[in-house]
Parts: C-alpha cells; structure tokens; sequence
C-alpha cells in the first residue's frame, strides 16, 4: 500500500507534493520493468517529460496519472485514489500565488521547498537570513534592490518576507540553523535604529527552540564558504533528496546530485566548527548592538 500525504496541509507544498508523486512513479515504472520511453509512449509524452516529471519538475494531469498507474499495474482502487489526489493537490497553488506579480518563478520553487522543510540550514555573508529579518530591515533591503518601486510593490515585497517567516511559529515548526557572516550585522542597512531593531529580534530569536545561530567572526579570516551564501534543506520524507539552493540575481540554482550535496554539507560543517559556538551567540549579538548601534 502506497503511504503518501492524505494532504497538502500547512507544512506541504504543490512543490513537494510534485516531488513525492515523481518519485513514487518512478518506483512503480522500475518495479514494473517499464522505461521512461515507454511510459512517454502511453502518455504521448517524451522520455525526457516522464524525467521532468519523476523529478517533481513539472506538474502533473490526472488522466495521465491515471494511466501511468495502469501500464504500472496498479489495480488497487484505493491506493490508486491516494497517488491521484495527490496529483491534484500538487496543481493546487501555494498561498505565495497572491504575490505573483512581484514575485519570480524561479523563487516561487524555494517557498514550496522551504515550507515543506524539516530542517534549514542556511549561510549568509552580506544580510540577515530572510527568514529572521524585522520588517524595517526587511524593506530596507527589498529598496535596495527595488528603490525605484511603487510604495505598494514595496509593501507587498515586504509583506511577502514577512508571511514567509509564519512558517518558523506555526505547529511543528522546521529546525533554522543559521550561520551568518559578522559582516552581515556590521553592514547598517536602514540607519542605526533599524539594525538595533533588528539585532533585539535575532537575540530573541535564539530563544526559540527551534532556531540556532551562530556567527562567523572577522577573526575567523578566510572560510569554507568563500563561494557566498547558500541553503541546504532537509525533508522529513526519505523519499525527497536534501536540496541545496544558492540564489543569483536574476536566477536560482537547486542542487540535488549526491557530489553537489556532499560539497555543500562539507562546507556547512566546516562553517559551524569556525564559527562561534551557539551557546555564545546572545553574548556577542549584544555587544555588536550595543557598539555599533547604541540606544
């Protein structure tokens, strides 16, 4: 019997939803001694859409579903039922639809992979991770990118960082482990009183069980993740790969082949033993505050 979400819910996305779906395909075709050109035949697709498909990639219609299903030989009405609810819950939009229009495709895949997510590891070098981010530093660096905006694109951008950051307080959050270059909280996004408004919420954000920050000091010198900054997200479904997401300016690459994923994981843990300690966060956040930004 397939075991598959009955849901989206509120922690599953039409992203993950799209890769579970795939990746029981996939096991179905193989168990059946189909190939993906065959399977393409049934559907009037190419191999190369039953890959995409597989993958999670693209989405998915009932009826070829339906008779995937059947050239796999699935006969059982019931599982069959799960496996095709779940192609229709994975076309049904995210709640980051409504942000379309200020919104691009290629980052529309991240929210459906970070809201799905069990655990978020995450490097920055240039600003607080979007996910820990006040709303005064968030518009301030929305503008940097965006001064030129209506006040309304402005808001809604803001609005959108903001909603995404609901994830981290709703029932069985996802585990946040950040790692956050010192130059990060030197750099005075929106004048003082923003970055000591800011550096108060990281402080408070430490104490959430949830949440683990460490920061890289000036002292550490050069580092793992000389590269730049990247995340690695981890599902709770042993069935989705770990995903590694580094974002450009007008693109995103999602890394999930086992030598990417190894590299990656590499340098995150060799960033954690370079950073300072956890437990040491609170104590050098408010010193930097109080230095850099006092009251």
């Amino acid at each position: 019997m397939t075991t598959l979400p009955a849901d989206g819910g509120p922690t599953t996305g039409p992203t993950v939803l799209r890769m579970l779906l795939g990746a029981q395909l996939r096991r179905l075709r193989e168990s059946s001694g189909v190939t993906r050109e065959g399977a393409g035949w049934e559907i009037r697709a190419s191999e190369s859409k039953i890959s995409r498909m597989e993958l999670g990639r693209v989405g998915f219609k009932e009826r070829d579903v339906a008779d995937l299903l059947t050239l796999y030989g699935v006969k059982d009405d019931e599982e069959r039922e799960v496996l095709l609810k779940l192609a229709r819950d994975a076309n049904s939009p995210g709640w980051w639809h409504r942000y379309g229009d200020v919104l691009p495709s290629w980052f529309q895949s991240y929210l459906g992979l970070e809201a799905a997510a069990a655990l978020i590891r995450t490097y920055e070098v240039q600003f607080v991770p979007g996910l820990l981010q006040t709303p005064a530093y968030a518009r301030a660096v929305v503008l940097l990118g965006h001064g030129a905006a209506a006040p309304d694109e402005i808001d809604r951008r803001v609005g959108l960082r903001v909603r995404r950051q609901e994830l981290l307080r709703r029932a069985n959050p996802p585990q946040l482990w950040a790692v956050l270059d010192e130059a990060a909280l030197r750099r005075p996004l929106g004048g003082p009183d923003v970055m000591r408004g800011q550096l108060d919420a990281l402080i408070e954000a430490t104490r959430l069980a949830n949440i683990r920050l460490q920061i890289v000091p000036f002292t550490a010198g050069g580092h793992a993740a000389a590269g730049g900054a990247f995340s690695i997200l981890r599902f709770g479904d042993q069935d989705l790969p770990d995903i590694v997401y580094i974002e450009q300016l007008t693109s995103a690459l999602y890394l999930d082949k086992r030598d990417d994923l190894d590299h990656y994981a590499l340098a995150m843990e060799r960033l954690c033993v370079e950073a300072e300690p956890p437990e040491r966060t609170p104590e050098l956040l408010t010193r930097l505050r109080d230095e850099l930004y006092p009251a």
